[in-house]
């Protein structure tokens, strides 16, 4: 009988589902794909706590996923939160509280665990030469993952949508002062990145995932519904990614929300993930970056099947 696995990522901004089939050792048939933007970080670089509200949110989209994995029969789950959780003083009162509700016990993974199933999810069953560098721009941290056909490298920065969303931009449209502040931040958080991935501009296959890059690709293709087949493996020129930052970054929220594919839980911080997708294409040097869907949800569903 072919088992049916699940994994869930409840990260700062959305809180996310995947269930599969196992079809070999390192093969599986996707059964269900969610996400829900849940918005879990919400105010959590100021506070350094996790707010009710947005517990409620995570916690009403996770009851869900309990039903949906129930409903599949469900044999082995990874449950993981990353850098809202991670960061909150509080943690453990939104852990108990989804362990109650889903009865699945979560697990925190820190930014180098991150990237590594971010990694692995991204590059599986990818055709390439040469070393690859994975991309992970979430909504409290940004992840790196370098290597050549395995994981070698790796560094977590604190820069994500959200956080550079709340910590800058306080206008709508922003102003030019606050879009130069976060970049400003952006570019001493990438020194880092320089210094600990050596090697990272000599990548030949750079993909980048999560929301961000999905919703920046989906304005440049002009996608006013999401489509799997469109998005995946879609490649977009540093000068695409720019115009779109340029688009954005100069019209008020009503004006970004009439864009395709923009999403309400998305329009506010989009513009902050713009920032540090645009500046890691400038300040890496990069001419583009291919879309990945596959990402951490499929990174943890691989190691399931060790």
């Amino acid at each position: 009988m072919a088992r049916t696995l699940a994994a869930i990522d409840c990260g700062t901004n959305s809180t996310r589902l995947l269930i599969v089939e196992q079809k070999g050792q390192q093969e599986y048939k996707t059964l269900h794909r969610e996400a829900q933007i849940t918005r879990l970080g919400e105010g959590t670089d100021r506070t350094q706590e996790l707010g009710a509200e947005a517990m409620d949110r995570a916690l009403a989209t996770l009851i869900d996923y309990a039903g949906k994995i129930e409903d599949h029969e469900v044999s082995e789950i990874k449950f993981v939160a990353t850098s809202a959780v991670r960061d909150a003083r509080n943690k453990d009162v939104f852990l108990t509280a989804a362990e109650e509700v889903t009865t699945i016990k979560p697990e925190i993974l820190d930014g180098l665990d991150e990237a590594k199933f971010t990694f692995i999810g991204a590059t599986n069953n990818v055709l390439s030469t040469g070393p690859s560098l994975v991309i992970d721009i979430g909504g409290g941290s940004t992840e790196f993952a370098f290597g050549d056909g395995k994981l070698e490298l790796s560094h977590s920065a604190d820069i994500g949508c959200v956080r550079i969303s709340e910590r800058f931009i306080a206008n709508d449209p922003p102003l030019p002062e606050e879009l130069s502040a976060a970049q400003s931040l952006i570019d001493l958080h990438l020194d880092d990145v320089l210094m600990n991935i050596p090697g990272i501009q000599s990548a030949t296959n750079i993909y980048g995932v999560a929301g961000t890059v999905s919703a920046t690709s989906m304005i440049e293709q002009g996608l006013y519904e999401y489509n799997f087949d469109s998005v995946h493996r879609h490649i977009m020129k540093k000068q695409d990614i720019e115009e779109v930052f340029r688009l954005l970054a100069t019209d008020n929220r009503e004006g970004r929300l009439s864009n395709p594919g923009m999403e309400e839980g998305r329009v506010d911080v989009i513009v902050g993930g713009l920032c540090i997708l645009a500046q890691i294409m400038r300040k890496l040097d990069f001419e583009q970056i291919q879309v990945s869907e596959s990402d951490i949800l499929d990174g943890l569903i691989l190691s399931l099947m060790k």
